[in-house]
């Protein structure tokens, strides 16, 4: 390349500009990463800089997106030339997850013929370093690297590692006494230091995990737009109709496998937040990678609004979405239709698209249509289910009895609900050999209106159906825990304090150990307390919940009541879907991923009064249910990632984004 003539033609004589060029190089085993080359014409010295990424397995010819930088006047000028993926730091082309493995069936090379848009691209030196949060290290940066990047008196003397700005930020999160404050020092500093937020969450989960997920992030969804500051994911709109293709390539990052959407309209137990819902997004991507190990580069949080319903933030003046009544019917399934195709083209076939806190009568219909056609996955209907199955299957361990042996009693009928008691009649129908529609006989739910019974057929809601029983009506949960006897009895109506002590106490005079699960969020709307779980059990419930709750003394015992998150099995349950390049979710994935999850509960765990497993093990067992689930993946045929690794546990380990500080040479 005449890079002479490029820098003349290219570079202004007197302003400080950027540029992109596509240069062709050769990468060789040996070759050091830094490589200088003088370039000279009419007396001028100038350096050009290259910077390549850590490996290259073989000899290949390739062309890497730069940026060219011209500083100085007319007769000195420094060139530097960066190359790096698009927007993100280079990746092993034979690694899963970083996003380059070799491409089998062809769907990956969607993007082949995307242009790299300028901004896409990081200036990997001085004060835009500083300003990069995929790569900036703050004081971490050693004496050498300041030098090498143009950081000598970019920053003050001192050199703090990772682990002693880690140690100053937890000090400072620490004295913050309202969760929201914690919440948004933890976006400045993912904003700020990427890689120092990921290595603060992963090494200190069961403190941060409720700061950065449930409860804060409720609160955080309902003040979003006053605590708006820069955006997090794409927003795409009923004004994009027409061009959902054109903004997703707006979005730096061409390698997604992990996309996390929302419509905002059943946020938490909250209700319609409308475009306010990104929080839900977000969070759910950190998790990702702090809990599953995917790279932050590869996830992408989407919120699709359509307008809200909800009068408070139509008149809100900082509200942040479209100021109009939510879209139905036709408008709506265009948007979506548009949007799903898009996605598609342009991030092949293999990538994860996971619907979040979407309304009942739109969050059913969306799985079933496009679970046909697209990698998709509902955390509320598929991922609840497979934490709560996880939860029932470790507790009946200690407890005793198979499923079959039980009777359930459900609060809530939505998707959370019948989407726990389907994968709960499926797993039966599994170890029993029974049909699912005769486990369904064990499993019983309460709505809004009572328990859910033939005789109310005519007026029910198509996914309800199925739990419809021969029985009399009985309104009130109180008379149907009396009537059914529930051994276990799970809460998902979003509907705070629902479990009273006439219904635990009656729970407690037919069971020895009766399984009690409250798991509707943020805690106002936990269906009890862990508290008045153990309280009015006098002890003897085995209790979990969606959100989290402080130990409880009860009778000189202390408990410690267990979490029924989902950030149990999403992260390792979309880890398994990228890593074996699942093209298509099933069921069996999902009881895998229980199964799994179930296993990693002790003895000791369980004495405690947990049916989960401390989630300071969870990158660990994420790994195990990684595993899992690749492997039913391969059984299934459903894997386009081949071969099968042998170890699937220590593949997934592997895999696995590392939030440690790297060095730039």
């Amino acid at each position: 390349m005449d890079t002479e003539g490029f820098h003349r033609s290219r570079c202004h004589r007197r302003y400080r500009r950027q540029l992109v060029a596509i240069i062709p190089f050769t990468c060789k085993p040996g070759i050091p990463r830094e490589l200088s080359i003088k370039v000279g014409g009419k007396g001028e010295d100038r350096r050009l800089r290259f910077y390549r990424g850590q490996r290259s397995s073989s000899s290949a010819s390739i062309a890497t997106v730069v940026r060219c930088i011209a500083t100085g006047e007319r007769k000195t000028r420094n060139a530097e030339l960066v190359m790096e993926s698009a927007g993100a730091e280079m990746v092993d082309p034979k690694s899963t997850v970083g996003g380059g493995v070799q491409d089998i069936y062809g769907e990956d090379r969607a993007t082949e013929d995307h242009l790299v848009a300028p901004w896409g691209l990081s200036v990997a030196s001085g004060y835009s370093l500083l300003r990069d949060p995929h790569h900036n290290k703050g004081l971490a940066f050693t004496e050498k690297e300041r030098d090498a990047h143009y950081l000598r008196g970019l920053l003050p003397p001192a050199y703090l590692s990772q682990e002693l700005q880690e140690k100053k930020l937890m000090h400072i999160l620490r004295q913050y006494q309202v969760p929201l404050q914690r919440y948004m020092a933890m976006m400045d500093l993912q904003e700020r230091n990427e890689k120092l937020f990921y290595k603060l969450l992963v090494d200190n989960v069961e403190e941060l995990l409720p700061v950065v997920y449930t409860p804060t992030v409720g609160e955080a969804c309902q003040k979003y737009g006053s605590i708006f500051r820069r955006p997090q994911g794409l927003y795409i709109s009923l004004k994009d109709k027409g061009r959902i293709h054109e903004v997703l390539r707006n979005w730096p990052s061409k390698t997604i496998q992990v996309i996390v959407v929302t419509d905002g309209e059943r946020i938490l137990g909250l209700g319609d937040l409308g475009c306010q819902g990104m929080g839900i997004p977000v969070g759910k991507l950190s998790l990702y990678t702090a809990l599953g190990g995917l790279r932050p580069s590869a996830c992408l949080p989407i919120t699709i609004d359509v307008g809200t319903n909800n009068e408070k933030l139509l008149n809100d003046e900082f509200y942040i979405g479209l100021r109009q009544r939510r879209a139905t019917g036709q408008e709506y399934a265009d948007l979506m239709e548009e949007f799903m195709s898009a996605v598609k083209q342009n991030y092949g076939e293999k990538v994860l698209i996971q619907f979040e806190d979407f309304a009942n009568h739109n969050a059913f219909h969306l799985l079933e249509k496009y679970s046909k056609s697209h990698l998709v996955f509902n955390d509320d209907i598929q991922g609840t289910a497979s934490v709560v199955l996880a939860g029932v299957v470790a507790a009946l361990k200690f407890v005793g009895g198979n499923l079959a042996d039980h009777t359930f009693l459900f609060l809530g009928a939505g998707e959370a609900g019948t989407g726990i008691a389907e994968l709960i009649a499926l797993e039966m129908s599994k170890q029993t050999n029974i049909s699912v529609e005769d486990c369904r006989e064990r499993i019983w739910l309460v709505d809004s209106k009572g328990l859910i019974v033939k005789s109310r057929n005519e007026f029910l809601q198509t996914f309800k159906k199925p739990w419809a029983h021969e029985h009399e009506f009985v309104r009130d949960l109180s008379d149907a825990v009396k009537v059914i006897k529930p051994t276990v009895l799970i809460g998902s109506s979003g509907a705070g304090r629902t479990f009273t002590q006439e219904v635990i106490e009656a729970m407690a005079s037919f069971n020895e150990k009766p399984i009690i699960l409250a798991l509707s969020n943020p805690t106002s709307q936990s269906e009890c307390t862990a508290e008045e779980a153990y309280t009015w059990s006098k002890g003897r419930a085995i209790f979990a919940s969606g959100s989290p709750f402080n130990p409880v003394e009860y009778n000189g015992q202390t408990f410690i009541p267990g979490q029924a998150n989902n950030a149990y099995i999403f992260p390792g349950f979309g880890l398994g879907l990228v890593m074996s390049g699942a093209i298509r979710v099933h069921d069996d994935m999902l009881l895998a991923a229980s199964e799994a999850l179930a296993s990693q509960v002790t003895k000791e765990n369980f004495e405690k009064g947990l049916i989960y497993p401390p989630f300071k093990n969870i990158r660990k067992i994420s790994a195990h249910i990684a595993a899992k689930v690749a492997a039913k993946v391969y059984d299934l045929g459903l894997a386009s990632r081949l071969p099968r690794p042998e170890d699937l546990v220590k593949y997934a380990e592997s895999c696995m984004y590392s939030p440690a500080y790297r060095q730039y040479r």
